[in-house]
């Protein structure tokens, strides 16, 4: 299910005296089906407004929502209902109901559309196979790890067969493993359902696992978007050069940190840093800057560097200092976008 969005408004009124708030400015996306789309903004970006008007828990201001060729944001009553039971949605905070087992909780949507208790069962049954907890079907919502309980949300949230799946920063309360086996298990759904799943995060590493395309919002504007292997490799804004950066900060505390790609990029050295320079695919094992050094008479000091696995491949980052004579310099720059290396100059 395609999702389209054409000039998305919302304000929120100020309290007496104060400014209002324009939560989402003017948002139009084209969010494909089959896909996982991240929308990734910093505390106040907008994210959980917009995130409310595509899955129509709130109307915009102005604007249009259309899943596939319909239009959506102007449903009322009972089609809005019945809209909305084709929507799964996955929050950060579970939203588990702690009086029911965790299949009883998986069974809840079922019970509002009057489902037949033979086929909840059956569905249940799936369910909780699918999210690899078939054996915690009577388990109180208290004895489950904060995994099993998103596990058990991932499966209610898909009870009723939806078309799209919401996840609003659905893995930040989790641990980074925990966190890796989640986002694995949305990609396995996602590809076994063919759903259209749109991410809500903070997260670059969320983005970097999970998603094919990413939206990056700022004071409610979509300030860039486009595949995750584009914004990686050719990141134009400030805002997106800064969630990167922060993404390379990462210091690898064990062994398996590093082999899982939790801490894929290191930094050792805060000082310098001028160029960095990103290599797609191959290029990420060619020693493109040895070869640079024969060629001209330049030194580099390489200050961070790693590989980052995104769902459509790898991006090499280094940051590095070169220098030599300008000649020199100019020289070893176009060697290296000759060779494919796409280069940021601070």
């Amino acid at each position: 299910m395609q999702i389209t969005l054409n000039n998305l408004v919302k304000t929120y009124s100020g309290a007496t005296g104060a400014t209002d708030v324009h939560a989402v400015s003017n948002v139009s996306l084209s969010i494909p089906s089959n896909s996982v789309y991240g929308i990734i903004g910093k505390s106040g970006a907008g994210k959980s407004t917009l995130v409310r008007l595509i899955s129509l828990l709130e109307k915009p201001d102005s604007g249009e929502v259309f899943y596939g060729d319909k239009r959506v944001d102007t449903l009322d009553g009972k089609d809005l209902i019945a809209q909305r039971r084709r929507i799964g949605m996955i929050f950060q905070s579970f939203n588990l109901f702690a009086s029911r087992t965790a299949a009883k909780n998986i069974a809840y949507p079922l019970e509002i559309c009057k489902t037949p208790r033979a086929e909840i069962n059956k569905r249940v049954a799936e369910l909780l196979d699918l999210v690899g907890l078939a054996d915690k079907a009577d388990a109180a919502v208290s004895q489950l790890s904060g995994g099993q309980k998103q596990r058990i949300a991932i499966a209610r949230s898909l009870a009723v067969n939806p078309q799209i799946l919401f996840c609003d920063e659905a893995t930040s309360a989790l641990d980074p493993q925990t966190t890796r086996s989640i986002l694995s298990l949305i990609r396995d759904i996602q590809k076994k359902m063919q759903l259209t799943v749109v991410m809500i995060t903070h997260q670059m590493e969320v983005v970097r696992d999970a998603c094919d395309y990413v939206a990056v919002l700022d004071s409610g504007a979509v300030v860039e978007q486009g595949t995750v292997s584009e914004i990686f490799t050719h990141p134009k804004t400030a805002v997106t050069k800064d969630f990167l950066a922060n993404l390379t900060q990462n210091i690898p505390d064990t062994a398996s940190d590093v082999s899982s790609g939790e801490a894929s990029i290191v930094r050792w050295s805060q000082e310098g840093g001028k160029y960095t320079l990103r290599f797609v695919n191959q290029m990420t094992g060619e020693p493109v800057l040895s070869r640079m050094a024969h060629l001209y008479p330049v030194e580099f000091n390489i200050r961070a560097g790693g590989i980052q696995h995104i769902a459509s491949g790898d991006v090499g980052t280094l940051i590095t200092d070169i220098t030599g004579s300008p000649e020199a310099l100019s020289g070893a720059l176009q060697y290296l976008k000759s060779q494919g290396v796409i280069i940021e100059e601070k």
